[in-house]
């Protein structure tokens, strides 16, 4: 009965709406919205340019200190990291504690949602600044 009802509603033209998560459970459009605080320093898409941080393109996959141009810390040219989103979900949440002397002097997203919601967000563009 319950099938023979979903699929009445669903041959009816209603919809509902559904998060667009990526696979950690984070939402762009939401992490879109927190990354407004990430702009204070970082730019992210096309004709995007390095700022008082480096540009975010490509990001998710990348080498810690390696975008081209930009002035890193030694302590982020050393760190050995390769930004994955668990990486990421780590360093967004308190980036001093993940690379200790790192310029990124942001104190860190508390709010774990919002942190996934970011890397949704950051997981969209391609090193060209282009969504995926």
């Amino acid at each position: 009965m319950r099938t023979i009802l979903v699929g009445l509603l669903l041959a009816g033209g209603l919809s509902f709406p559904v998060l667009a998560q990526n696979a950690s459970g984070g939402d762009a459009a939401a992490g879109e919205k927190t990354f407004a605080i990430c702009r204070a320093c970082h730019e992210i898409g096309p004709g995007a340019k390095n700022a008082v941080g480096p540009v975010l393109n490509g990001v998710v996959g990348r080498k810690a200190g390696s975008y081209a141009g930009y002035q890193y810390s030694e302590a982020n040219k050393s760190s050995g990291i390769t930004w994955t989103a668990e990486e990421l979900e780590k360093y967004l949440a308190n980036p001093q504690a993940v690379v200790p002397h790192t310029k990124m002097i942001f104190p860190g997203l508390k709010n774990p949602q919002q942190v996934k919601n970011v890397i949704a967000f950051l997981e969209q563009y391609g090193p060209d600044g282009q969504k995926k």
